[in-house]
């Protein structure tokens, strides 16, 4: 038996296994992909709303799914909020209002419930979805910039890269299936 903890869905000869509800998803787009053609595929990926292929090794958990489950106080509802509200300010000061906290307090009670900085956490929605975006062919790298709140496709593009360690042109190109050249 062959175990690969980086892999989404394995094929053994006749036999598929996955582990998991969206792996089950990643594996049936696979198996429509195999049987119909990646038109076919891609048409319900999109209805559902997923990537045709994620690719294997990406972190198996929603991270505002997890940022309510690890959070049982005023901070329960932010994730779900700012995610919702990405081209929006969602400087510190924004969010310590929304918590109605003060800036220093909001940041300090952040960090110590997530771990992380508001910043890094809003960046990281923020680029998460955009990854989304960037399969779609009907935008443009600037307009996903835009929709996900960064300032300028190039501060997008610099966040993007220093993230995943490639531009999202490149990222468009290994994750769409018609991608477009516009960067």
């Amino acid at each position: 038996m062959r175990v690969d903890p980086n892999a989404l869905y394995l094929k053994d000869g006749k036999f598929y296994t996955c582990a998991g509800i969206t792996a089950g998803i990643d594996l049936s787009l696979a198996l429509i992909e195999e049987d119909f053609g990646p038109r076919v595929a891609l048409s319900v990926a999109r209805e559902l709303v997923v990537y045709l292929k994620r690719p294997g090794g990406q972190e198996q958990f929603s991270e505002p799914l997890q940022f309510q489950t690890n959070s049982s106080d005023r901070f329960a509802d932010l994730a779900a909020w700012i995610q919702g509200h990405l081209r929006q300010d969602l400087s510190a000061e924004a969010l310590a209002e929304r918590a109605c906290l003060s800036p220093r307090h909001f940041t300090r009670r952040f960090k110590d419930a997530l771990g992380t900085t508001p910043a890094m956490f809003v960046e990281d929605l923020r680029l998460r979805e955009a990854r989304e975006r960037l399969t779609l062919r009907d935008q443009t790298i600037d307009s996903v910039a835009d929709s996900v709140g960064f300032k300028s496709g190039d501060a997008f593009r610099r966040a993007f890269e220093r993230r995943y360690g490639l531009r999202p042109s490149s990222y468009r190109k290994h994750f769409s299936l018609h991608p477009r050249e516009r960067d």
